[in-house]
């Protein structure tokens, strides 16, 4: 395969995000109401740790982001759904601790209905790209929700880049396959390797990026490092972890969990309160850190910035 090579130079300089950003959170519920809650919550969703240091200081601030209390870093990384590392909220974190081997280079093929396919090591992938700070709420399909200050660039950004042609309808995302160090794989809870996918006018929507790192640090293997998409307004399943390949398609693509469930889980997989799960409802959500539930919101709260991408659309159907 032809190996692409990065020309466009080293990244700019950028403003300074500020320390404070990070540091001078507030304190979560006071521990009368954690410990009332704890009989019926997974006590891992509340513990308290302080931010750990910026090692990122030329983070561009974005416009994107969301103003709300973040979620502790303790949580973020403690509390996790990465079937292939296991199916229980902390196996991720357990079972992921020398993830990904940093001894060899992240590879991302880019290929399909493009005309600028190419093999890339990571490093060299995010060269031409701004690294930008967007603080975006992560909804998950059963009722939990965070805050996260996520890092990284523009998925737009990336696939244009590619030079997607006029076939190009979808862009399908691949995560590694490697049962050695994936240990979740040996098992058949999913059909390996993860597969997602977006319709190509999603994929360009400002919103959607590519997430290289949070609270101002590298992603862990539990939240998806080296690489992992972030779509705000749809559930967490749909951002895919560690990346490994991104497809131009044509036709759209079957992801992993519209094979395990199809009843369940559709291809949009966009937050509405008005769809039910079939097993739970979804019109309140919980977010972690904190005891009440709160009502959900259309799009996760961001209908401003992608409800027209689902005009006409029967959205009860279209799930």
């Amino acid at each position: 395969m032809h190996i692409n090579k990065n020309k466009l130079g080293l990244l700019k300089d950028h403003d300074v995000t500020d320390e404070k950003v990070y540091l001078n959170r507030r304190e979560f519920i006071n521990k009368a109401a954690l410990l009332a809650s704890s009989a019926a919550l997974p006590s891992i969703a509340f513990a308290e740790s302080e931010a750990p240091a910026p090692s990122y200081t030329d983070l561009k601030k974005s416009p994107f982001s969301a103003s709300e209390d973040l979620t502790s870093y303790q949580s973020i990384t403690t509390y996790n759904n990465f079937y292939e590392f296991g199916v229980n909220k902390e196996d991720p974190a357990k079972n992921a601790t020398d993830f990904p081997d940093k001894s060899e280079p992240w590879r991302i093929v880019i290929d399909g209905e493009c005309d600028n396919p190419g093999e890339y090591d990571l490093d060299d992938l995010m060269k031409p790209f701004t690294l930008e700070e967007r603080i975006y709420r992560l909804r998950c399909v059963e009722g939990w929700s965070m805050v996260i200050p996520w890092h990284g660039f523009s998925l737009a950004d990336l696939l244009k880049q590619a030079k997607p042609n006029s076939k190009a309808k979808y862009v399908e995302f691949s995560t590694l396959y490697n049962p050695q160090q994936m240990p979740g794989q040996q098992s058949s809870v999913l059909q390996w390797p993860y597969i997602e996918g977006l319709r190509i006018d999603e994929a360009m929507n400002p919103l959607s990026f590519m997430a290289t790192g949070l609270y101002g640090n590298d992603l862990l293997g539990q939240n998806g490092a080296p690489l992992r998409l972030v779509t705000p307004w749809k559930y967490g399943f749909k951002s895919i972890k560690s990346i490994t390949q991104i497809r131009f398609v044509e036709k759209q693509p079957v992801s992993s969990w519209m094979i395990a469930g199809p009843a369940e889980y559709g291809f949009y997989s966009n937050v509405n309160p008005d769809v039910a799960h079939p097993r739970w409802s979804q019109a309140r959500e919980r977010r972690i850190g904190e005891f009440l539930k709160r009502k959900t919101e259309m799009f996760n709260g961001y209908q401003e910035q992608v409800a027209h991408l689902y005009t006409g659309m029967d959205l009860k159907k279209d799930f």
